[in-house]
C-alpha cells in the first residue's frame, strides 16, 4: 500500500474512535439539566417532627458585567439582562473597563430608559499588573456584590443577550442539582457567509476538546466553561480563589472552571436555548483575531504541542479529502475508499451542530476547509506571540499570558 493510503487508513481509524470513544462530543443534547424548579420555588420538607412543609426561598443574585468599548452591542444585550424575569432579588453590576465610547454612560441611559433590575455602574481603574482587563474587571465587580450577599453571581459578557427566563432557569439547574457552577455557551450569530463557515466549527471544534459529557460526569474527565455565562455559587468563588487565582489568564473561562473544580465544586457545562451572542464578526479578519488571540495560548505556548496540533489537524481533517481526490485520479481504490469514509464520517459529525446552528447541511462537507483555516490561525497565534505582540483586545496586549495556571 501507498504512504497516502496508510494515512487515509489511520485518519478513518482516528475518525471511527472519535465516533465513539470522544464522549459523543458532536451530539447537541447538552442542555440545561432537568428540574422542577422552572416555575415555583422548591419545597423543602422539614423532619416529621418539626413544623408543615415550608418554601424555600429563590437566592439572591448579582450578575456582573464586565465592558470594554460595547457601546455598539449593549442596546441589545443590556435590556435583556434589566427585564430578567426572576421571583427573587437580582440586581446588575456594569463595570465600565475603561471605556473611551461611553459604556457606561449608555449603560446608565439605557437602565433609566427601560427600568427592570437595578443597575449600578462601577469603574476600576487600568487593571494592576499581572492581571488581564476582563480578571481585573471582574474582581472588581465580584468584590462589589459580595458586600451584597448574594448567594450567586452571574458572569456574563458584554454581548450576552438573555431570555426573560434565562436567570431563572440557570438558578433552577444550580439549585435543584447542587451545582456549584452553571456555564452555557451562548449561541453565536451566524449571518454572514464567514460567520456560517466558521462560527458552529468553532463550538464543534470546542466540544471536540472539551466533551460536554465528560465535564458533566459525576466523576469528570475534563474541565471546562463558557466564559459569556456562568453562574456560580458565591462561597465557591469565595473558597476557590476566584479570579484572584486567575488572574494572568487570557483562556479566563476553562482556567475558572479548573480553579472552581480543584477546590471541590461540582460543574457543568452545555449548549444555550436562552442566551445569544450579539457580537457581529461579519468578515473573516474579525473571526481570524478572535480565534489567533487565544490559540497559542490554549497550547501553552509550547512548540511541541503546536506542532503535535497543526500534525494532527491535517492527519485528521486534510488527509480524508486529499486522499480522496488522489486515490480516485491515481487509481488507488483502497485511499480513495478510506479516505472518502474517514470525510463522510467527519461530516456526519458536523451535522448535529449545523442543525444546533440553523445553518445548511452542504456545509458539512467544508469542514475539512474550515479546519485548514483554524491551522493557519493557530499558527498566526504562535507567531504573533514570538513577535512579543501576544494576546490582543481592544486596545490591550498581553505578551506572555498564562493560558490556565495550576495553582
Amino acid at each position: 500500500m501507498s504512504t497516502l493510503t496508510w494515512f487515509a487508513l489511520v485518519s478513518l481509524a482516528v475518525w471511527v474512535w472519535l465516533l465513539l470513544g470522544q464522549g459523543f462530543f458532536w451530539r447537541t443534547d447538552q442542555r440545561l439539566p432537568p428540574t422542577s424548579r422552572d416555575i415555583e420555588p422548591r419545597t423543602v420538607t422539614e423532619p416529621e417532627h418539626r413544623s408543615p412543609p415550608r418554601t424555600e426561598p429563590w437566592p439572591r443574585v448579582a450578575v456582573v458585567v464586565p465592558a470594554r468599548d460595547e457601546a455598539e452591542v449593549l442596546p441589545l444585550s443590556l435590556p435583556s439582562l434589566l427585564a430578567q424575569d426572576y421571583p427573587g432579588v437580582a440586581e446588575v453590576i456594569l463595570v465600565d473597563d475603561g471605556s473611551t465610547d461611553g459604556t457606561g454612560k449608555l449603560a446608565a441611559e439605557l437602565a433609566a430608559r427601560h427600568g427592570g433590575l437595578p443597575l449600578t455602574v462601577v469603574s476600576p481603574g487600568e487593571p494592576e499588573p499581572g492581571w488581564t482587563g476582563k480578571l481585573w474587571a471582574l474582581r472588581h465587580g465580584m468584590a462589589l456584590a459580595r458586600t451584597r450577599g448574594p448567594g450567586f453571581l452571574l458572569l456574563t459578557d458584554a454581548d450576552i443577550a438573555h431570555e426573560p427566563d434565562s436567570l431563572r432557569l440557570l438558578v433552577s439547574a444550580a439549585t435543584a442539582n447542587e451545582l456549584d457552577m452553571v456555564s452555557q455557551m451562548a449561541r453565536l450569530r451566524v449571518v454572514s457567509f464567514w460567520e456560517r463557515l466558521v462560527v458552529p466549527a468553532f463550538v464543534y471544534f470546542f466540544a471536540q476538546l472539551y466533551p460536554f459529557r465528560w465535564i458533566n460526569r459525576a466523576r469528570p474527565l475534563a474541565t471546562a466553561a463558557a466564559g459569556g455565562c456562568v453562574l456560580l455559587r458565591t462561597e465557591t468563588a469565595v473558597a476557590a480563589d476566584v479570579p484572584e487565582v486567575i488572574r494572568q489568564a487570557v483562556i479566563d473561562d476553562v482556567s475558572l472552571a479548573r480553579a472552581v473544580r480543584r477546590s471541590g465544586g461540582r460543574i457543568w457545562l452545555g449548549l444555550a436555548e436562552r442566551v445569544d451572542s450579539v457580537r457581529p464578526y461579519p468578515g473573516l479578519g474579525e473571526l481570524w483575531r478572535m480565534v489567533a488571540r487565544s490559540a497559542y495560548a490554549q497550547l501553552r505556548h509550547n512548540p511541541l504541542l503546536l506542532a503535535g496540533t497543526v500534525a494532527g489537524l491535517v492527519l485528521v481533517y486534510l488527509v480524508p479529502p486529499v486522499a480522496l481526490v488522489a486515490g480516485v485520479s491515481g487509481g488507488d481504490g483502497v485511499a480513495a475508499w478510506a479516505g472518502g469514509a474517514a470525510w463522510a464520517v467527519m461530516a456526519g459529525t458536523y451535522v448535529p451542530m449545523l442543525r444546533y446552528y440553523r445553518q445548511p447541511l452542504w456545509l458539512a462537507p467544508l469542514l475539512p476547509f474550515t479546519a485548514f483555516l483554524y491551522l493557519l490561525m493557530t499558527v498566526d497565534s504562535a507567531v504573533r506571540h514570538y513577535r512579543g505582540v501576544g494576546a490582543a483586545w481592544k486596545g490591550r496586549t498581553y505578551a506572555r499570558p498564562e493560558a490556565a495556571p495550576d495553582r
